[in-house]
């Protein structure tokens, strides 16, 4: 087979992929990721959508959506707890049911092994997050009936327990999958409205899927702010074309009576620099205007 394959290097230093160079003229993008000086830059005229994407935001959330968040902030970031309990690894994970007076969580919080000296201590230490768990859930679930399964897959008198060396899963090569990760809100939330931008795997000052699922995360807040029902915001680029004027704006609130005008007001103002809002507005499934 070896006299059938033919096998060329075709390297390039083309800045942009499609850049083709022919002649003496430079095609626009030739420098969009090489520029010799501001000047190449396209953004310093214009703002450009570097994708077709669409960004979504809701509000409000729900006590329980708050709660969960805090927590895995609580055992993965810097708090009282982890300042004091050095063996509390960062690779939190989190699934929770909440009926709006039933909660049950599923929590995998790592142990760093460097720091834990028996399988006696790795218990006890297990206890301290549960009770710190029931601790929060009773400051931020007043009532509510709270069930917590810590590191469901422990096996301790097996010695199978949820020990790594830097407090992550990843030294093993178990590496989460951006497109499935946590939206801009900082949750998971399959049941809520959400789309399939990896928002935090992308450039968070040039890439449009951060952007727009930022900003529709904060129109819906004022939304909700605004009407004291639940806001819903869907907002879609074009890749290519101008940044500040999506190709679809799309609202639907909860409250029966709003009014039209104003809150077509509102996204004008929330999204400086957008055009007026020309897509329907919903309000329970009924077109408003």
């Amino acid at each position: 087979m070896s006299e059938h394959l033919n096998i060329t290097f075709n390297i390039t230093s083309n800045s942009s992929p499609g850049a083709v160079l022919t002649g003496d003229a430079l095609p626009d993008r030739t420098r969009w990721f090489n520029p010799r000086s501001i000047d190449d830059l396209r953004e310093r005229r214009v703002r450009l959508s570097n994708d077709t994407s669409l960004g979504t935001g809701w509000a409000p959330e729900n006590p329980f959506e708050s709660f969960v968040r805090e927590l895995v902030d609580h055992f993965s970031g810097e708090s009282d707890f982890t300042l004091s309990h050095a063996w509390c690894g960062s690779d939190v994970k989190l699934m929770g049911y909440w009926d709006g007076e039933q909660a049950d969580v599923v929590l995998c919080v790592p142990q760093k092994s460097r720091l834990v000296a028996s399988r006696a201590e790795y218990v006890r230490n297990t206890e301290s997050v549960l009770a710190e768990c029931h601790r929060l859930a009773g400051l931020r679930l007043p009532g509510a009936e709270t069930r917590f399964r810590l590191n469901a897959r422990d096996v301790p008198e097996k010695d199978e327990l949820y020990l790594t060396y830097t407090g992550s899963s990843i030294e093993s090569g178990d590496e989460g999958v951006v497109g499935r990760g946590n939206r801009v809100n900082g949750l998971i939330t399959p049941l809520r409205p959400m789309n399939l931008e990896g928002a935090n795997g992308k450039n968070p000052v040039y890439h449009v899927g951060k952007l727009y699922n930022i900003a529709a995360q904060r129109l819906a807040q004022r939304l909700y702010e605004a009407t004291d029902g639940h806001a819903e915001v869907h907002l879609v680029s074009t890749t290519g074309q101008r940044l500040d004027q999506p190709w679809r704006i799309l609202v639907r609130l909860s409250s029966p009576e709003v009014e039209t005008d104003k809150v077509q007001a509102l996204v004008a103002e929330s999204l400086e620099g957008f055009p007026a809002l020309t897509d329907e507005l919903v309000s329970d499934g009924i077109v408003l205007s």
